[in-house]
Order: structure tokens, then sequence, then C-alpha cells
């Protein structure tokens, strides 16, 4: 059951695109114009701050029977809150907190009966189990992002997973960590960019290697009224997987964005779509439905 959670806990990484939403307490003083915040938000190297949360739903799909009827909702808390290092260079650390609710856990005694907790044996009359309401694997990174003249934005750092899950069905038994990497160009009409993440296991369960690739291409374009059409679909290869199994998990995507206020505040609402072109055979998403809000928050510091 840990190999399906590997590819469940470590897209979450997935995701935010570096400082791809956020808000600084000028912006909020100067008051721009909505499509002026827009427009900071989608920078990658932004020093804007903001609280945000996605709401994924998943309908999956696979060669397991039954894996075409399951299906999963993901609440997640993702703050970005970048420290200013100089005029062109900001330092991000951001957490993904994820709350997973009916993940689906395949049974893998791979028979008519297993056995229960007291050693007697009980009729399977499914393929699946469902996890309830658990706290996932907590992921995170730590990058440093740098504007050049040419508006183009490199960043580095680490990225990571935590071994944090409250249900073993669902989290993947070990702490990972590895290298991180982006690469972004601002044009006039939007954003166009790339976030490649490196994973190994450094901690924890012992009994299989997880090393994965994974990031993220995103894509913003400006239209007005601080509406956008924008993309950040998250993508991963599992090195580990399974002889004959589909390492990629790919998906292709796009949606809406519109920046508003609320009062003073500005927040930002989007929905998205992610077609996955590539998954896991056994059961890998087949579609993903995101919607994600975030309020533009003033920096402590």
């Amino acid at each position: 059951m840990r190999k399906f959670a590997i590819m469940s806990g470590v897209i979450t990484l997935a995701l935010a695109p570096l400082g791809a939403q956020a808000a600084d307490q000028p912006v909020l003083e100067s008051e721009p114009s909505l499509d002026e915040i827009a427009k900071e938000l989608a920078n990658p190297n932004t020093t804007l701050g903001t609280l945000n949360v996605p709401i994924d739903y998943v309908s999956y799909k696979g060669d397991l029977p039954g894996a075409s009827s399951q299906e999963s909702w993901r609440v997640s808390f993702q703050p970005v809150l970048p420290y200013a290092l100089n005029e062109t260079t900001n330092l991000y650390v951001r957490p993904n907190i994820p709350v997973l609710i009916d993940q689906p856990v395949p049974v893998v005694f791979g028979a008519d009966v297993s056995p229960s907790a007291d050693g007697q044996f009980t009729t399977q009359d499914r393929n699946f189990g469902n996890s309830g309401t658990d706290l996932g694997d907590i992921t995170f990174d730590i990058a440093i992002g740098k504007m050049f003249p040419s508006k183009t934005v490199l960043a580095g750092g680490i990225a990571g997973t935590l071994d944090t899950a409250t249900n073993d069905d669902v989290g993947l038994g070990q702490t990972l960590l590895g290298p991180e990497i982006a690469l972004a160009q601002i044009f006039d009409w939007g954003v166009f960019g790339v976030l490649v993440t490196h994973q190994w296991d450094v901690a924890g369960d012992d009994d299989f290697d997880t090393s994965i690739t994974a990031g993220q291409y995103f894509y913003t374009i400006n239209l007005t009224n601080g509406w956008q059409i924008q993309g950040q679909p998250t993508w991963s290869y599992n090195h580990e997987a399974a002889s004959g199994e589909e390492k990629w998990t790919l998906p292709v995507g796009t949606g809406v964005a519109k920046t508003m206020r609320i009062g003073k505040t500005p927040w930002k609402f989007s929905l998205q779509y992610w077609h996955f072109v590539k998954q896991a055979d056994s059961i890998g998403p087949d579609f993903q439905i995101r919607f994600q809000l975030g309020p533009v928050v003033p920096l402590p510091w």
C-alpha cells in the first residue's frame, strides 16, 4: 500500500510554482488596479504573500478491478511568505499541509479472503478500501529566486517530504529530500516556466527505495479586470516503479483565475482541469479538478 502512497504523497509538493501567488504591504497601501495585482501574483519571484488553499478532486482509472470507480479529495494549506534579500532576490520557505479525504486504498491480499486483525479470515467483497480523513505527508521547499534584467527568473533550493501521515495507508513512511530548480520567463502577455525537483528517501521505512523526479509546468495569460488564463499541472516520474508499470504521471491542464477585492483585501480564485495522459497502470489519476483560493496578506517583516 505504501507504493501507492509514493505517487499521491510526493505529487502534493506540487505543488505550487515558485511564488506563483502572493502580496506585499506596499501593494495593499498603494491600491493598484486588479490587473496590476494579478500580474504581480503570477510573477514567480514576487515578494507578495498569500495564504493559499488548493482543493483537489481526483478521479482514478487503472487495471485493478474497480479502479475506474475510485475518487478522492484533498484540501491543502500552503502559505507563501517570501523574504526579500535584495531588490532582485528573494528567499522562499513553502510548506504544503494536505488533508486527504477518501483516498482509495487497494486491497493487497490478492485473494477472495484475507486475515483480519484477530487472525480470522473474512471475505473480501471489494478491491479497494477507503482511508477516511487523514493528515497526509507534509511537503516543503526552501529556495532562492533571482530576477534578471531580461525578466528571466532562476531559482534553486531543496525540496522535501516529511513522514507526517496519520494513516499508514496514505503515507509514504519515509522522509524524502533532494534538489529543486525552476526557470521562468516573464512576458508582456504573461508568464511561462517550469519547476523540477528530485527526491530520494533519507529516513524511514527501508523496505523499499524511493527516487522520484517531479515538478510542474506553469503558465499565465493576462486578460483584463483581474482575469487570467492559467495552468499549473503537476507531474512525476517514479524511477522505482515496478517492472512493467508506467513510471510517468503526466497531465495536461488549463483553467481560469480571477483576482478581486473583498473589502480592502485582494483575493485570488482559480479553477483548473487536468487530464492525465500518463499514469500508473494499476491505478492512477484519470482527471483532476483544482479550485484554489488565497487572500493577499501583509508580510510580518
